[in-house]
């Protein structure tokens, strides 16, 4: 490894902020974590990344900082706008904070961008020239890479797909009901499985109840007991892929990717999620773009965010 090769990445959470270390083949040589405490303001979490940036730069010569952070944003400014996950982050300058703090170049990327760009390079969608990377999570949104290159519009708002309606109605994401976001997200799941609780039987009720059902149900349990064959969590999930697949066919239609990739619960569930959706994708989507196109898991993982972190530090590349 040559000191000319280090990046070093910050990734901003509403829980969690992470800075890391990484070579231009993404390999992470150094990473420290801390709680986000966005209830203390941009200001107190600033100073916390200062304190482990400045010891990250002990690693060696890093060549620039890239900051993955949810959205809203205006990338081409520098400016953080007020995302869900964070208030109180109103037009905070990270990246002009951070370059006049260290005199590096500093970059701003959306996290599904930057989760698309590290999926791309280094990941699943190594090899194609247009792919899109979802994020399905705490919410859904999308990454573009078309024609080789990162796509993201205007304002920075291509890829808001969560906000899309798939349904006259059902489950709210975005403060719209039958949003993509409403059935395809670790909310949305918890969502349809209670519209859908008292369907099963009061055995089958009081089961799920004590593997943390009925209204203390979480996206973690449904997982947890779709993988493990429980029926009712299977439904849940197969109705969340087959919405999952409407959505998946306006995409393909739009886009004519090579490939999807699809991170967090795509990544858990797998086939269970997939199957259903690429079912729903083969109805809904023209035939030729279907045919031309892979539904795939992310290869990144848990690592996702570190690497989506380091590929943002080399937009400048």
């Amino acid at each position: 490894m040559t000191k000319q090769n280090l990046f070093l990445g910050i990734d901003i959470g509403g829980t969690k902020t992470a800075v890391i270390v990484g070579t231009e083949t993404a390999e992470v040589v150094w990473r420290e974590q801390f709680a986000t405490e966005v209830e203390c303001g941009p200001e107190k979490c600033f100073e916390k990344i200062k304190a482990s940036v400045a010891t990250a730069l002990k690693q060696g010569s890093i060549k620039s900082i890239g900051v993955s952070c949810g959205g809203p944003l205006d990338s081409k400014k520098g400016l953080i706008l007020s995302p869900p996950n964070l208030p109180g982050w109103d037009e905070v300058p990270i990246t002009r904070m951070l370059s006049d703090w260290s005199n590096l170049p500093v970059y701003l990327m959306n996290d599904a961008n930057a989760g698309a760009v590290a999926e791309w390079r280094f990941g699943a969608g190594k090899g194609v020239e247009n792919m899109i990377f979802l994020t399905f999570g705490t919410g859904i949104g999308a990454g573009l890479i078309l024609n080789g290159r990162l796509y993201s519009g205007t304002n920075d708002l291509a890829g808001e797909v969560g906000h899309l309606r798939i349904s006259a109605d059902g489950p709210e994401g975005y403060g719209k009901a039958g949003s993509f976001e409403g059935y395809c997200s670790g909310p949305g799941l918890v969502r349809l499985a209670q519209a859908r609780i008292n369907s099963v039987p009061r055995s089958a009720r009081n089961l799920l109840s004590a593997a943390g059902g009925g209204e203390k149900m979480t996206a973690r349990h449904i997982t947890e007991l779709a993988l493990a064959g429980d029926s009712f969590c299977q439904n849940v999930v197969a109705e969340s892929g087959m919405y999952f697949g409407r959505g998946l066919a306006v995409l393909v239609d739009l886009f004519n990717p090579e490939r999807i990739v699809v991170g967090s619960m795509g990544v858990r569930l797998g086939e269970l999620l997939f199957a259903p959706a690429r079912e729903e994708l083969r109805r809904e989507g023209l035939n030729a773009a279907v045919d031309a196109c892979e539904i795939v898991p992310a290869q990144l993982a848990e690592r996702i965010g570190d690497i989506a972190a380091i590929s943002a530090a080399m937009a400048g590349e």
